[in-house]
């Protein structure tokens, strides 16, 4: 989930998690980004703000049942585009004629009966460890965006939001009440000892 743009260096790596005020927590990557992009319109001094990841998760989700048509058809679509590539290469360096265009269909045709064979043999050997398409991820509970302590109220200013209003930032979490167990209730006063006539004060 990392970017790295071709306009700037790239940053040193850390050797540590980065230290500072909780500047705001959010559920996915993209809200913390787009909170840094509102603070770079807004010409904020965005460098060394760090997005950290809290209670690493990989998550991989099943997308299809693999099959042999499955894997045929997948390599034959990856080879058609290799073939597409090759094809296109011996286009530009050769003048356009009626034996290019025939090599060109030839080169994707290749390709996808190339790939076709290398996708089904790939399943074969594959299907006994596992039978089925997933996709991986690395994801977090939640992405802190950390900023160095004397920025913080410059940085909610820009944002338009309170330090003690953001969730994560500086707030004590809300212990609930264990299921099951009684309500604390205050113990009621003891009532006053009636007062004797003889020992009432005399006037």
């Amino acid at each position: 989930m990392s970017n790295f743009s071709g306009f700037s260096r790239r940053a040193p790596l850390q050797s540590s998690v980065p230290r500072g005020d909780v500047l705001a927590s959010f559920e996915s990557y993209t809200d913390a980004q787009e909170a840094i992009n509102k603070l770079a319109k807004a010409e904020f001094d965005v460098k060394g703000i760090a997005i950290v990841g809290r209670d690493l998760t990989t998550v991989e989700v099943v997308t299809a049942r693999l099959s042999y048509g499955r894997a045929a058809l997948a390599g034959a679509s990856t080879g058609a585009w290799l073939g597409l590539f090759f094809g296109l290469i011996s286009t530009i360096i050769a003048p356009i004629t009626a034996q290019q265009v025939a090599i060109f269909f030839s080169a994707i045709v290749a390709g996808a009966g190339i790939g076709m064979i290398f996708g089904v043999v790939n399943y074969s050997i594959m299907r006994k460890r596992r039978d089925y398409a997933a996709t991986s991820q690395l994801l977090a509970e939640r992405y802190d965006v950390i900023i160095s302590p004397n920025l913080t109220a410059k940085a909610h200013t820009v944002l338009g939001t309170a330090a003690a209003g953001m969730p994560g930032v500086h707030a004590a979490p809300f212990v609930p009440t264990p299921t099951g167990a009684p309500a604390t209730t205050p113990a009621p006063e003891a009532p006053e000892a009636p007062v004797d006539g003889d020992d009432a004060p005399k006037a």
